[in-house]
């Protein structure tokens, strides 16, 4: 957790209002006072319309890297069972805290592995090693290019820089870290959302293909 004691479950957003200048510039109105990483990323797209359609190419990708971003599935090896590390952010879009796995932007001349690890211990405090890393996947192709590996992440939980965790917040994140038994994931994804939390495309995927492995015997 960041020094606040606040949570992103006491987050709201406070008023909302109708926006009249180009897409680019309500882009980078309503990111104001977000997270800077992510308001520089979306600040910096070409915002395009034609009739029925809007859609945006982030401009600011890495030279040297074929993608924006990773999304971390980091297990943490525990003597009752592999778990899933989640986090909780309050997400102004949606107007509600969203359960979300680690995840964050590459930066100049970094692999997704590197990324990733590096991402892990900022966020969370946590120190791991990549196992997998996916193939490039894209996170909303019918209106953005923007695109990332999943890298998968164990975390070998008797190691002593994982026993007291120093996360490297920024001052304006606000994340609450959390686990959860893999094999329990689908039902808790539902628990969750009757608790008004909102699930992550990505937690709601891994929790469907568990199940789905489950069900069919896979």
């Amino acid at each position: 957790m960041s020094k606040s004691s606040s949570k992103p479950s006491d987050a709201k957003v406070l008023s909302t209002k109708p926006l009249v200048r180009s897409l680019c510039d309500r882009a980078v109105t309503v990111l104001n006072g977000l997270e800077d990483r992510w308001s520089r990323m979306l600040a910096g797209l070409d915002w395009s319309s034609k009739p029925n359609r809007v859609f945006a190419a982030r401009q600011t990708r890495p030279k040297d890297s074929p993608i924006d971003g990773v999304g971390i599935v980091a297990i943490l090896q525990k003597p009752s069972g592999p778990e899933l590390l989640l986090q909780k952010q309050f997400r102004p879009p949606v107007d509600k805290a969203v359960i979300e796995i680690p995840a964050g932007l590459v930066d100049v001349g970094e692999s997704a592995a590197e990324s990733a690890v590096r991402e892990l211990r900022e966020e969370t405090g946590y120190h791991g090693k990549v196992s997998e890393v996916s193939p490039i996947m894209f996170n909303d192709p019918g209106f953005c290019n923007t695109n990332l590996n999943m890298v998968h992440v164990t975390v070998d939980m008797t190691l002593p820089e994982n026993q007291n965790l120093k996360p490297e917040l920024e001052e304006n994140e606000f994340i609450e870290v959390f686990s959860l038994p893999l094999k329990d994931l689908y039902a808790e994804c539902k628990r969750l959302e009757d608790q008004d939390y909102a699930i992550d495309a990505r937690v709601g995927t891994l929790a469907e293909g568990i199940e789905l492995a489950r069900r069919w015997n896979l």
